[in-house]
């Protein structure tokens, strides 16, 4: 991935958030920011983008995002239940309607067993309740790379929730069940009819 395809996302992010008037926030660790400045890279990005938080250490995850001491201590900084309570802390912080979280181990140290060099875990929350989880094992590509793709994952992800819920299909669905019993029911109907005409 090349900054030129973080580029095209964040135009065609940033137009489909404009259109739907949707806001962002992003909460970045192992980027750095580099999702943030991504976005705000765009000329006219203000109407969308809301603030970034860089939370690099443990204690600005807890400060600056709310994410539990117990979360951390049993979960790790790197891993599903943190980046979930991090996008979750900035969408709460921030009012906004989406927010973007990355946790991981860019390299080329701080791996530990079961967490190698490589790994990032995202997550996206909408304020209609919708959070999308994703984990990444880039492998050992080199910290450049491990983060220029975590920026793609990432703007990937909002264009996904900035789409709209996915809840809105199902009412549909569920009023088609509904109808299609009814429609079942008609020449039930019509054949009782032709029954009593022979009668009469």
């Amino acid at each position: 991935m090349s900054g030129s395809d973080a580029r095209a996302l964040s135009r065609s992010l940033l137009d489909l958030c404009r259109s739907r008037k949707l806001t962002i926030a992003t909460a970045e660790s192992c980027t750095g920011g580099l999702v943030a400045g991504a976005l705000t890279d765009i000329p006219g990005s203000s109407d969308v983008i809301d603030r970034g938080f860089v939370t690099y250490s443990n204690d600005a995850k807890r400060t600056m995002l709310g994410v539990k001491a117990m979360t951390l201590e049993s979960f790790g900084a790197v891993s599903k239940e943190t980046a979930t309570a991090m996008a979750i802390g900035a969408l709460e912080r921030a009012g906004v309607d989406l927010a973007v979280s990355i946790t991981g181990i860019a390299g080329p140290g701080g791996a530990t067993p079961g967490k190698p060099v490589g790994l990032v875990h995202f997550a996206v929350a909408a304020r209609d309740g919708r959070i999308l989880h994703r984990e990444c094992r880039f492998g050992a590509i080199g910290r450049s790379t491990v983060r220029q793709r975590s920026v793609v994952e990432a703007l990937r992800m909002l264009m996904e929730l900035a789409r709209g819920p996915q809840a809105s299909t199902k009412p549909r669905r569920e009023a088609a069940s509904r109808l299609r019993p009814r429609a079942a029911r008609s020449p039930r109907r019509s054949g009782v009819k032709r029954r009593r005409v022979p009668r009469g």
